[in-house]
């Protein structure tokens, strides 16, 4: 493991009810109260109907990989240990996108399309770190 810590995010005001929700391993998003669109990261109007009335809700956290790169530099002395590494873009079943990290699946078997599921990683008392994995099957 790195003696070097991974950067953390900043949790600000408008993303804090996320941060909260990912410290118990749930995962929401914003959703506009005018037209219904999950939306993230949070915004202030909604792109689609131009509301400002929005609420986060929880969502499934299943979705599929809509595009992904794989990391083989290593840019911040934290990461030296997990190169080569997947960041992805997971669209929601909801609709909404999200950027993270692909885990527990070797980076030569990520595809476009490929189901995932959320996965949650505590780092701090105060972030877990939302990430996503292959989904497991039912049963």
């Amino acid at each position: 493991m790195s003696a070097v810590p991974k950067p953390l995010p900043q949790i600000t005001p408008e993303m804090a009810p996320f941060w909260e929700a990912a410290r118990r391993q749930e995962l929401v998003v914003q959703r506009c109260r005018g037209c219904g669109t999950y939306r993230f990261p949070a915004r202030e109007i909604c792109s689609r109907c131009l509301s400002r009335d929005a609420a986060w809700e929880r969502v499934s956290g299943r979705g599929a990989v809509f595009s992904f790169a794989i990391m083989h530099q290593v840019y911040h002395p934290g990461f030296a240990d997990a190169v080569p590494y997947a960041i992805v873009v997971v669209e929601l079943e909801e609709g909404a996108r999200m950027i993270s990290n692909l885990v527990d699946c070797p980076v030569e078997r990520i595809e476009i399309g490929m189901p995932v599921e959320a996965a949650f990683e505590p780092v701090t008392p105060e972030v877990t770190l939302p990430k996503f994995r292959p989904r497991r099957a039912a049963g």
